[in-house]
């Protein structure tokens, strides 16, 4: 069954570049086994790169135990006949370009050309894939009863992460002999291509768009009182989590819905396998059932008498071709979620035809019909202020120009208006009447540095809540698109990403500490999306010389996210207090990020304290 495809040309283009640049190692002809049969276990031998890469293989034998007709199409097959070798997979992909013509149970035998394929590209630094491509298949016999599934299990697997890598191969781990008995990533890697399974888990990444979740198979590592598992440190990584997806075509049989702390009861089981987006993954030929068990969307409390609440909310591209029921849920949620703050900073607010690219930066239709919906959900009258950006000098989606918006309750805080902020002029900060005050407001933070390069400027404005000034610098840091995922072949992954997160960290640092130093006493908060978290690099710069606190460090550990990322809770919203704000309330309000319905994939903020 010859199956020559693009995506061949792709395989040996990515291996053939991998190689070159040493990031893997292969044979160029086959290594017979003692007996001189190839079996699967020779190719996949007992590191993460197969000794026989490039190599061609002739009637390896196995029982195929999945088979995939849509996406990158092609089958698994298994050798019944395991080695003695705990670091070597019985089971291989076969790569077929086109729906295979074999069903599971089916003796084979398979001829083809071993390859390493890299998804999302050797660049990625993801690890690879062993698979066989160009093959020939011969069904030697039909019905065969599978291989046993190796199941995965929070007895079976290891607490510790990854090894390092060897620093003479760049901290690559490709080259290593694997140890699945010490290292998570060894475990699954030996186990790549092989029959799998997983008993009754809980959900740790909500049912999304590519019709997939996450669950962990050790239901106590990192738990929150939520369901979730949490990331909270660089060498927190919860070993337990494992993507889930299925075989079964969707039009045959839908992907059940399912939030963060669902249960998937009953046995999943079927091939693992290896994605670009997600690492290693049960492609499940047995679903198991989904039981509702998660909890509900959070509502936080409201203000008391003499606090202001000020809040931040990541709109995830909000524009007026969205359809009125994405205006109308998030509306409902600033008032019934987040009870109406009287200070709201939204992140991703696009221009007024958002993704068409025609040179628009005004956003007063978009935020028009937000603040209209939040009044007709029972909410204030909110006014707002926001600097409209260059036109595609913001980053962001292609053409949506999004910028960061204040929203206020006149009823509650006023906003003090200085003339002249535009998308290019630096606000500065001088000293009136013995208080620290902005020479634009609203302004923008230090607009034309290098930090801010293709990315959202910091909105700052300045605020008075019964007669005493507030100063509120909204951003949406630079996104991690560019780092390696924490399934890389490099250990520790390379995040580079965070250089520029670093610069802008300090920019934003170095404007609070103008404030604070023509008023020690003035009330600061920086709010947004800084797509960091609470323990990385960036944090610490903001907070560089006690100019700020991150607030969300008051929440308990296990309660510190704001997103869900391949089963990880995560901070990366926040919000961060200048030294005179004390005794504040922070509430993290959980209504997007676990749920597979969402108006948006970020949870909001709110603090509340006493200026």
């Amino acid at each position: 069954m010859p199956a020559a495809s693009s995506r061949t040309t792709a395989v040996s283009a990515v291996v053939t570049a991998a190689l070159a640049a040493g990031l893997l190692t292969g044979a160029s002809s086959a290594v017979a086994a003692p007996d001189g049969q190839v079996r699967i276990h020779d190719i996949q031998g007992t590191t993460r790169i197969s000794p026989l890469a490039g190599a061609q293989v002739t009637d390896v034998p196995g029982i195929v135990t999945g088979v995939r007709g849509y996406g990158s199409k092609g089958f698994w097959f298994q050798d019944p006949d395991a080695d003695t070798d705990r670091a070597t997979s019985e089971g291989v992909f076969v790569y077929t370009g086109s729906a295979p013509a074999v069903a599971v149970g089916d003796a084979v035998t398979v001829s083809g050309t071993v390859a390493e394929y890299v998804p999302g590209g050797a660049a990625s630094g993801n690890q690879s894939l062993t698979q066989i491509t160009r093959p020939t298949v011969s069904v030697v016999s039909s019905g065969n009863a599978l291989p046993a599934p190796v199941t995965v299990s929070a007895h079976s697997v290891p607490a510790r992460y990854a090894p390092a890598g060897d620093p003479a191969a760049g901290g690559s781990v490709n080259g290593l002999r694997l140890s699945p008995g010490r290292y998570a990533l060894d475990f699954y890697e030996s186990l790549e291509g092989m029959n799998v399974r997983v008993g009754s888990s809980r959900v740790v990444g909500a049912t999304d768009s590519h019709a997939e979740l996450w669950v962990t198979v050790k239901p106590h590592e990192n738990a929150n009182r939520r369901g979730g598992t949490v990331y909270g440190s660089y060498t927190s990584q919860n070993t337990g989590r494992l993507q889930i997806q299925s075989l079964v075509p969707l039009a045959e049989q839908p992907f059940p819905k399912a939030d963060v702390g669902d249960v998937l009861a009953g046995p999943t089981e079927g091939p693992l396998d290896f994605s670009q987006y997600g690492g290693y993954t049960l492609t499940a030929r047995t679903l198991g059932t989904v039981v509702d068990r998660g909890p509900g969307r959070e509502r936080t409390r409201a203000q008391r008498d003499g606090e202001l609440a000020v809040a931040t909310y990541n709109v995830e591209n909000l524009d007026p071709g969205d359809p009125q029921e994405k205006f109308d849920a998030l509306a409902a949620a600033v008032v019934d979620n987040l009870a109406s703050p009287d200070i709201l900073a939204l992140e991703e607010i696009q221009d007024d035809n958002g993704p068409t690219d025609d040179g628009t930066v005004s956003a007063e239709r978009t935020v028009r019909r937000f603040t209209e919906a939040v009044t007709a959900a029972g909410g204030p009258a909110y006014d707002w202020r926001s600097i409209a950006p260059e036109d595609k000098k913001d980053g962001g989606e292609p053409g949506g120009n999004i910028r960061q918006v204040f929203l206020f309750n006149p009823e509650r805080v006023s906003f003090t208006d200085r003339a002249g902020g535009d998308a290019t002029t630096a606000t500065e900060v001088v000293r009136e009447r013995g208080r620290a005050a902005l020479t634009l407001s609203p302004g923008r933070v230090d607009p034309s540095a290098a930090a801010w390069t293709d990315s959202r400027k910091p909105l700052v404005g300045e605020f008075a809540f019964r007669g005493r000034p507030v100063f509120v610098v909204a951003n949406h840091f630079s996104s991690k698109g560019g780092d390696e995922s924490i399934l890389s072949h490099h250990q520790p992954p390379t995040r580079s990403s965070e250089v520029q997160r670093l610069a802008q960290a300090q920019s934003v640092n170095t404007f609070v500490k103008k404030l604070l130093n023509a008023d020690k006493r003035a009330d600061v908060l920086v709010v947004g999306d800084i797509n960091d978290f609470e323990f990385s690099g960036t944090t610490k710069a903001l907070t560089s010389g006690g100019a700020l606190y991150p607030a969300v460090k008051s929440l308990p550990r296990r309660e510190r996210y704001s997103y869900v990322y391949q089963g990880n809770t995560q901070v990366l919203d926040q919000i961060l207090t200048s030294p005179s704000i004390r005794g504040f309330d922070y509430d993290s309000v959980h209504i997007n990020a676990e749920f597979a319905d969402q108006n948006s994939d970020h949870d909001p903020q709110v603090l509340r304290f006493r200026p």
